[in-house]
């Protein structure tokens, strides 16, 4: 996978290049990171790329042709059709569930924005997403942009050392995570639960799901509505709700 970024601060991701799992993964050559500047495709003398809003109003508005221009050169590099995400505000909230399909596309142009928001002809003739990671507005979308290229790469192929664990990563399966132990079975008196040391999978599968579904129960419910739970299941949340 290819993955562009679109910033005019393109020193905030160094730091995370450079390290852990995304290092790791371009590295072995999982993925490309394409860290780039838009100012320098900007056609103003002076390399502007903000602009006063039409109408009147507060703040600066980043201009088109900065960004067009920029997207359309990657399209050109790439080697398939790339999806074209906006950070921003108003985008749909992020979840798992899109980075997991985000992961299986060949090439993503990540475009973050700063000042008070994008000329509207960048939302509706250059982007194909529009992503907001969460309910909060933030100086500009290089967070978000490393959230979703963070979210992103530990999901391909090769990216973990054990290829499971994105599997069963909190909301990968609907439910939050289940919890982990490690030694010492006895720490400071606060033990390890019995069954986990028993040596019997199938049991120790088992009380995972419960205590995942249990969990879930406890912080986010909202998220049981759309969860496909057993009979079994649907009895233990009721008598929890009854307790």
């Amino acid at each position: 996978m290819k993955i562009s970024i679109l910033t005019l601060f393109p020193q905030m991701f160094e730091g995370l290049f450079s390290h852990s799992i995304l290092h790791q993964a371009q590295k072995k050559g999982i993925v490309e990171y394409n860290v780039m500047d838009f100012r320098n495709y900007s056609a103003d003398k002076h390399g502007r790329v903000d602009d006063y809003p039409y109408g009147g109003g507060g703040g600066m508005v980043l201009t088109p042709q900065p960004l067009f221009d920029a997207v359309e050169q990657e399209k050109r590099e790439s080697k398939s059709v790339p999806r074209v995400i906006l950070l921003c505000p108003q985008g749909e909230r992020y979840t798992q569930k899109k980075a997991e399909e985000l992961a299986r596309e060949e090439s993503l142009i990540l475009l973050c924005g700063h000042y008070e928001g994008y000329d509207e002809r960048i939302r509706e003739y250059l982007v194909t997403d529009e992503i907001s990671i969460g309910d909060y507005v933030l100086t500009g979308g290089e967070i978000g942009a490393m959230v979703i290229t963070d979210s992103v790469t530990r999901l391909l192929p090769g990216a973990l050392g054990n290829e499971s664990s994105a599997v069963t990563d909190s909301f990968s399966t609907g439910l939050l995570e289940y919890p982990h132990y490690t030694r010492p079975a006895d720490f400071r008196g606060y033990k390890v639960p019995e069954i986990l040391l028993s040596g019997h999978h199938a049991k120790i599968e088992a009380w995972r799901r419960e205590q995942a579904v249990r969990r879930t129960w406890e912080r986010r419910p909202d998220l049981l509505e759309h969860v496909p739970l057993s009979d079994k299941e649907k009895k233990m949340i009721e008598k929890w709700d009854e307790e």
